[in-house]
């Protein structure tokens, strides 16, 4: 584990044609890495995410991304992701494949990649169209049971990366609040960037909800306070809702999304969000 800029290990971790993970789950969603990735002009990515909201459409619309695992996409409590149907209906700024699971197919399969496994098994998929377009969806028999189960690969991301409230000095890293899959992306990932709001000496007088990621499992750790605004970071700043309502105008147009995105992420520096 090193502690690193975020252009640093943006630089040295996150390479063109990788499959990359950019998880949070309400909150502690990482857009400043995502930002990093689009400035450093990154093509040909992977992009893996349960739930992607406004940090993949604006990758998707900059053209990082070939193709898209997930479960879920849109602007939560707002609509759609029109950069994101963009790509996917007209081909613009590059056509885009899509791989759509289930939410539960997306954790097992997360879990699956942190074990070493090479697939996951569960009960899912029952009564839905998913596997007429998804070929990574099988069927397979319990051979205990005999129970019909549902199977998918496993997810093992060249690289995940998650946003933290914390890291200590030995570069441990604690989530709290709402956790999603942070930890089992990571986990999973060959190797992990972690961003973070402060580095602390140690994580004592924290809740119960809360999980801690050691050091060993971590390439790199980041400081980058606000790092997941317009989402929130428990305990550190709200949610920008009023952000997220405007996306949905900013978006809808390539030009405005395009100037948008040269006036916010493209000529800012990394600590000038």
């Amino acid at each position: 584990m090193e502690f690193l800029s975020l252009s640093e290990a943006v630089a040295r971790y996150v390479h063109d044609g990788d499959q990359v993970a950019l998880e949070g789950f309400t909150h502690l969603i990482p857009f400043a890495a995502g930002h990093e990735i689009i400035r450093q002009g990154r093509r040909d990515l992977t992009l893996i995410r349960m739930t992607p909201d406004l940090i993949y459409d604006q990758m998707i619309g900059m053209g990082t991304a070939r193709k898209l695992v997930f479960s879920w996409g849109g602007n939560p409590g707002v609509g759609s992701l029109h950069r994101l149907r963009d790509a996917v209906e007209r081909g613009w700024p590059r056509p885009l494949e899509i791989v759509e699971h289930s939410h539960s197919a997306m954790a097992h399969a997360y879990e699956a990649g942190a074990a070493g496994l090479p697939c996951a098994f569960f009960r899912g998929y029952r009564g839905t169209d998913l596997p007429r377009v998804n070929p990574d969806i099988r069927f397979v028999r319990c051979p205990f049971t005999g129970e019909e189960l549902a199977a998918v690969p496993a997810l093992r991301p060249d690289v995940t990366i998650v946003h933290a409230q914390k890291a200590d000095r030995r570069g441990n890293v604690l989530f709290a609040g709402i956790v999603g899959v942070q930890k089992e992306a990571a986990l999973a990932a060959r190797r992990a960037i972690v961003t973070v709001e402060e580095i602390v000496n140690d994580f004592s007088g924290q809740g119960a909800n809360a999980v801690i990621l050691p050091a060993w499992t971590i390439a790199a750790v980041c400081v980058a306070p606000r790092g997941a605004h317009p989402s929130y970071a428990h305990g550190y700043y709200t949610r920008d809702n009023a952000f997220y309502i405007a996306w949905d105008t900013i978006s809808r147009e390539r030009e405005s999304f395009q100037a948008w995105m040269r006036m916010h992420v493209l000529d800012r520096t990394e600590g000038g969000r």
